[in-house]
C-alpha cells in the first residue's frame, strides 16, 4: 500500500511542518529520491519491511491554501495511492493546548466531504498515541476534531476542489499554541506516526457518524480509544459539529442532502449515528431521518461510554 504526506518544508512559513520535514530526514525516512518533484522540491520515499511505501512531498505553503494549484501534481503522481495527509499545525480561539490531532476533511456549509478511511484514520490516531507515550509526552493528548477544511478560510477557496482528489485524506497536526508548535518531541511523535498508517491492530471497526457537540468534543475523542469485547472498537471519522449544523442550516431539506453526502464519503459506510444530547430537536430529527435512510440506530452520545452494552 502507498501513502503520501504533503508537508510544507518552507521554514519561513507556518509552524510544525518544516520541523517535521527536518526530523523525517534526520530519522532516516528519506530513504531514496522518488525521481520527481512536487512544488519544485524533491519528493522522497520510504519503504517499510512489509513493502508499504510512504512518500513525502514538500510545498512552499500548506496545500489547502492553494489547492487549485496543487491538484494537477497531486493527481499526476499520487492519484492511485491508498491514503494521504497534510502535516500542519492547529490554532484557534479557545482551542486546547498540547494536543496531537487527526481530523477528516470537509466543508459543512457547502456540504462537501472528502473521502475518508476510518481504518487508516484509526491507525494514525492510535499510532500517534503510541508514539507520544513512548516519548513520554504525558502532558499531550491525542484527539480528533470536528470535520473541517482549512482551505475554507480563504475567501477564494472552492470547497468542491476537495472532490477532485479521490484519495482519502486527513490533516495531522500539533496544537494549539506556540509552545506546542515548537516542541521538538511533539513534532517527532508526529513524524514517526506517519509510517504507521498501515499498521493494522486487527480491531473490528464499527464505523459511526458523530453529530453535534463542540469542535474538540471529548466524547468523540475518547471513543477513538474505546475497546470492548474481544477486539471491537469505534471507527470515528466524520464529525458534524453543532456550530456548523447551525450555520449550514442543516435543519432544512438541503441540510439532509448534505448530511447524506457526508455518510456516503465514509469508506465502508456506518453502523450507527451518535448524537450529542444537547442538540436542538431539528438536528435530532435530521439524525433520525439519516438513521432511517441508512437503516442504522441513532443513539445518544452517552452510550459511547458503555460500548459493551451496544448491539452493533
Amino acid at each position: 500500500m502507498k501513502a503520501v504526506y504533503f508537508i510544507c518544508s518552507n521554514k519561513q512559513w507556518g509552524h510544525v511542518a518544516s520541523k517535521v520535514w527536518e526530523l523525517l530526514e534526520a530519522e532516516g525516512y528519506f530513504q531514496k529520491e522518488a525521481g520527481f518533484t512536487f512544488d519544485g522540491g524533491k519528493v522522497y520515499s520510504y519503504t517499510d519491511e512489509r513493502g508499504n511505501e510512504y512518500y513525502f512531498a514538500p510545498s512552499q505553503i500548506a496545500i489547502c491554501l492553494d489547492y487549485d494549484k496543487y491538484l494537477p501534481e497531486m493527481n499526476k503522481y499520487f492519484a492511485d495511492f491508498d491514503m494521504s495527509a497534510m502535516v500542519t499545525w492547529h490554532e484557534g480561539a479557545n482551542s486546547p493546548e498540547r494536543v496531537l490531532t487527526v481530523h477528516s476533511l470537509g466543508d459543512m456549509n457547502s456540504g462537501t466531504y472528502g473521502p475518508i478511511s476510518p481504518r487508516f484514520m484509526h491507525n494514525l490516531l492510535r499510532g500517534y498515541k503510541a508514539e507520544k507515550d513512548k516519548l513520554g509526552l504525558e502532558e499531550f493528548t491525542v484527539c480528533t476534531e470536528a470535520t473541517h477544511w482549512s482551505g475554507a478560510h480563504s475567501d477564494e477557496a472552492d470547497p468542491t476542489l476537495l472532490l477532485k482528489y479521490n484519495v482519502p485524506m486527513v490533516d495531522i497536526e500539533v496544537g494549539s499554541e506556540e509552545e506546542s508548535w515548537s516542541n521538538d518531541t511533539a513534532c517527532l511523535a508526529l513524524a514517526r506516526t506517519l509510517t504507521h498508517v498501515f499498521d493494522d491492530d486487527g480491531k473490528k471497526l464499527h464505523n459511526i457518524l458523530c453529530v453535534g457537540g463542540i469542535h474538540f468534543d471529548p466524547n468523540y475523542a475518547e471513543a477513538v480509544f474505546a475497546d470492548w469485547g474481544e477486539n471491537d472498537c469505534f471507527g470515528v471519522s466524520h464529525i458534524l459539529a453543532n456550530q456548523w449544523l447551525v450555520s449550514g442550516e442543516y435543519e432544512n431539506e438541503k441540510g439532509f442532502e448534505r448530511a447524506c453526502r457526508c455518510v456516503d464519503a465514509i469508506e465502508g459506510g456506518i453502523e450507527a449515528i451518535f448524537i450529542h444530547d444537547k442538540l436542538k430537536g431539528c438536528y435530532k430529527d435530521l439524525a433520525r431521518k439519516l438513521g432511517e435512510k441508512y437503516n442504522v440506530p441513532v443513539l445518544k452520545h452517552q452510550k459511547l461510554r458503555k460500548p459493551e452494552e451496544l448491539e452493533l
